[in-house]
């Protein structure tokens, strides 16, 4: 047997992993067995994520680059060779995702009289009803900036939709024309429905781009227009904070979110007709290389088509309405602390079953007179939330109310500066968690009084105290009043609150400090096992699987003849079916109408089995620059529905699942012959939810 030192181990390259990813999500909109708007909907967040992979991921290569860092990553690609390899396969996804729109998506909609109106193809009505809507709703916004000595190129708004323009002429000063840039405001619908009299048909629509490609000439009176070109700018959008021990993170971060979108320049979209000394000026004014300008053929922003499916009451096609199975022990009437006192832990799957009981877990806290305390992280929680409202509440009632709230969650800094100050002014002790560690573990700990004791209840969680999102992303959540775990929980909040060391938790493993340990234990105990001749197995589901000491553990228990079944939704740098190396080892990606999003670790230990749910991937930042948990399942027939439920099903898979090859490629699952079809979120909905 080679073992893991004697020769150099298989590592795929994280950010091409990402972009694979991403081409799955695109394959979901090109799948024809997927409804046509939510077709439409996959092609929008594969946009989407494209987006956030150039603002977060390139953005991060190309510091390493300036920087002069050129160590290979664990697949030995330089920071440079892997931005080549990146740019490369973004320019094919890109063209792909246009083509998917024009030819597929597009057409497709047509068919089913739904209609985007080309300017170039306007009948008389629909011309005019576009002029009368831009004299109405556009020109009153729309503000053109010339360019000259006194009226430099204007900073850009990341992502923002812009049109650069081609004057000739003198204006009344006596100023020759050239160039102009109009930006249009965000607030602005990227797609417009028309008036159904003038579109001849109740769902014909016009791109904003079209509108003002129509009209553009009006900003711009006695002047020649001879081009206007839509084009769009993402940038370096990873907000870095330093603070200093004495600093206040919350002022840090609220002075850092507007120059977030002013970042430093990474990539151009632009109309494909635009003529290159156009192209090559906008370059110029970005610092941007010619491979970092994407030409295309539609709207410069895709995700914006989102709006679409909202606009159009066709609910065949859509997916099928689906309401979250409210389970009846846990009717807003009855005392949820009763509830789980008689059950003692309570297992929710979201969204087959509803997320209510979480919020009502808070809400009944909030109001219950023997209620004296509650404790809890906020990730993300979404605007008006329930759960922040019966926060706030139950600090106005006097309630000892404590958040630990992660002011860094990417994208949602702005949301929860406001959240933090809401909670403080109710009278909520807000922390910001650990300086140089984001909290990511989702608890929540309420403390009851019991007679002449107080008793704590806790709920665990995969995934955020976000009920928009419950409904979207597939999560477990945990609700106890086991006395040990209660005891952990409340540990982990004086860490998180105040000062103090070495803790010691007795059913919870804890980053930055045992679950890496931990995991790496329980996998070199398998590996144990199976070198002993015993029955040997490792499931594992995740978001993604990086972090290269526990890789390397899996491909030693793979040799020593464990198997191994993960199922990883994004990125993983590991490569299976390798023989001598990871022949036991099979991986695969399951994606479809709700996103996956729960960690979930299994290790047969000799038919002792060990669970754990938790709130980290295997990835180096979630071990060791967060603060996460993950808590463990013994309740038998909890145990064996979260096998079910995360693995079994999921393994038998035949119609949303990837198989990660040897190569380091996704092969689509499909049904064997006379094999049936089965999909494991839709038998998930069959059996937990209430369709």
């Amino acid at each position: 047997m080679t073992t893991t030192d004697e020769k150099a181990l298989p590592f795929i390259n994280r950010e091409l992993s990402l972009l694979g990813f991403n081409r799955r999500v695109l394959e979901l909109a090109q799948d024809r067995n997927v409804p046509l708007l939510e077709r439409l909907k996959f092609l929008c967040i594969s946009s989407s994520n494209l987006d956030e992979f150039f603002e977060v991921r390139v953005g991060t290569l190309t510091q390493q680059i300036r920087a002069g860092i050129s160590r290979p990553d664990d697949a030995g690609l330089s920071p440079q060779t892997q931005l080549d390899l990146v740019l490369e396969q973004a320019h094919a996804l890109v063209h792909d995702q246009y083509e998917t729109l024009n030819r597929e998506i597009i057409p497709a909609l047509a068919k089913e009289n739904i209609h985007f109106l080309r300017r170039t193809h306007w009948t008389e009505a629909q011309a005019l009803w576009v002029k009368q809507y831009f004299r109405r709703e556009l020109l009153p916004l729309l503000t053109p900036l010339g360019l000259d000595p006194s009226h430099p190129f204007p900073r850009i708004l990341n992502k923002s939709l812009n049109f650069i323009v081609s004057l000739e002429g003198n204006d009344d000063f006596g100023r020759e024309a050239w160039l102009a840039i109009v930006q249009a405001p965000r607030a602005l619908p990227r797609i417009i429905q028309m008036d159904e009299d003038a579109a001849g048909g109740p769902a014909g629509f016009v791109f904003l781009s079209s509108v003002i490609h129509a009209h553009v000439h009006e900003l711009f009176p006695g002047m020649t227009v001879t081009g206007c070109y839509q084009f769009r700018v993402t940038r370096n959008s990873d907000l870095s904070v330093d603070v200093d021990d004495d600093d206040d993170l919350l002022q840090t971060l609220q002075g850092g979110l507007f120059e977030r979108n002013y970042g430093d320049a990474l990539r151009l979209e632009v109309a494909d007709n635009c003529p290159a000394d156009m192209i090559e000026f906008l370059c110029e004014r970005f610092a941007l290389e010619e491979r970092q300008v994407f030409q295309v053929h539609g709207p410069v922003n895709l995700h914006r088509l989102m709006a679409l499916p909202g606009l159009i009451d066709r609910p065949e096609l859509k997916d099928p309405p689906f309401t979250p199975r409210l389970e009846a022990d846990f009717d807003p009437d009855r005392n949820i602390f009763e509830t789980i006192e008689q059950q003692g832990s309570v297992l929710l799957h979201h969204p087959y079953q509803s997320f209510m009981p979480v919020v009502e877990f808070i809400r009944q806290a909030a109001t219950d007179p023997r209620v004296v305390a509650i404790k809890m992280t906020l990730y993300r929680t979404g605007k008006d939330s329930a759960i922040v409202d019966a926060l706030e509440s139950a600090a106005r009632a006097g309630k000892e109310v404590t958040a630990v709230v992660e002011l860094r969650a990417r994208f949602d800094e702005e949301a929860n500066i406001n959240i933090t100050t809401r909670l403080q002014k109710a009278g909520a002790y807000v922390a910001y968690g650990i300086v140089g560690y984001k909290t990511h573990a989702k608890m929540a700990l309420v403390v009851r009084r019991d007679g002449n004791r107080l008793k704590r209840f806790v709920h665990l969680g995969t995934g955020n105290y976000h009920p928009g999102t419950a409904r979207l992303y597939t999560d477990f959540g945990l609700m106890t009043d086991d006395r040990f775990v209660g005891e952990d929980v409340n540990k982990l909040f004086m860490q998180l609150t105040g000062l103090g060391r070495g803790i010691h938790l007795k059913r919870l493993l804890q980053s930055p400090f045992t679950l890496h340990d931990g995991m790496l234990e329980r996998i070199r105990r398998e590996t144990a096992h199976a070198r002993n001749g015993r029955p040997a197995r490792i499931r594992a589901k995740m978001n993604a699987l990086i972090e290269k000491r526990v890789i390397e553990a899996l491909y030693e228990a793979s040799q020593a003849g464990v198997t191994i079944e993960l199922v990883v939704r994004g990125v993983c740098c590991l490569k299976p079916g390798i023989p001598g190396v990871s022949e036991n080892i099979h991986v695969r990606s399951v994606m479809g109408r709700f996103l996956e999003h729960p960690r979930v670790f299994y290790f047969h230990n000799d038919g002792d089995e060990e669970l754990f749910l938790s709130s980290a991937d295997w990835m180096p930042r979630n071990f060791f620059a967060r603060v996460e948990t993950a808590f463990p399942v013994d309740t038998p027939e909890i145990r064996a529905r979260v096998i079910d439920e995360a693995f079994d099903r999921y393994l038998a898979d035949n119609t949303g699942a990837w198989e990660l090859t040897a190569a380091g490629d996704y092969r689509r699952i499909t049904p064997a012959k006379g094999e049936k079809p089965f999909n494991a979120q839709q038998s998930l909905i069959s059996d937990l939810g209430k369709a």
